[in-house]
């Protein structure tokens, strides 16, 4: 696990392109934190660093998203906010894709229904910016999070000395 401040929308653009770079063949994320936290704001820079073109919308009241990716396959884009429970992920066909991306919003109302994360980032307001912690979820997130070189782009957060 490591946490990096993102002073400002310029940040959070980096951070996105990073994870873009380093992401596995597939990857699932679940993108967590309260509203505002910045979580559309990650996804939309994240699609935009693969090469997505056009209208990037929020899938705040379609639910999913989807967006060809230049590499192959397609880009999903959930925010499951308004769900009640995971049983109505059912109707969002999302079995019938070659999904190479989950990019997961609110992914704890969906649980049970999802696949598996790969990388768990929390987003958190911190002053004026945000305060990301990226979290691997198995082998794959490992693997993810060396790749990205956590001393280079991503520098952890120091823990304050008592």
């Amino acid at each position: 696990m490591t946490s990096r401040h993102l002073p400002d929308e310029v940040a959070t653009v980096a951070l996105a392109g990073e994870l873009a770079r380093t992401a596995p063949a597939r990857a699932v994320v679940y993108l967590q934190g309260d509203l505002g936290a910045g979580k559309s704001t990650l996804a939309r820079a994240w699609l935009r660093a693969l090469g997505v073109t056009g209208t990037v919308r929020s899938p705040t009241y379609t639910l999913v998203e989807r967006y060809p990716l230049a590499a192959g396959g397609e880009a999903l884009h959930l925010d499951l906010y308004r769900i009640g429970d995971a049983g109505e992920l059912e109707f969002l066909g999302l079995d019938d894709g070659d999904a190479a991306l989950w990019l997961v919003e609110w992914p704890e109302r969906g649980a049970g229904g999802l696949p598996a994360a790969d990388l768990r980032v929390r987003l958190a307001v911190a002053g004026n910016g945000r305060e990301a912690t990226l979290e691997s979820a198995g082998e794959a997130g490992r693997a993810w999070l060396e790749a990205l070189g956590v001393g280079a782009q991503l520098r952890p957060t120091p823990e304050p000395n008592p």
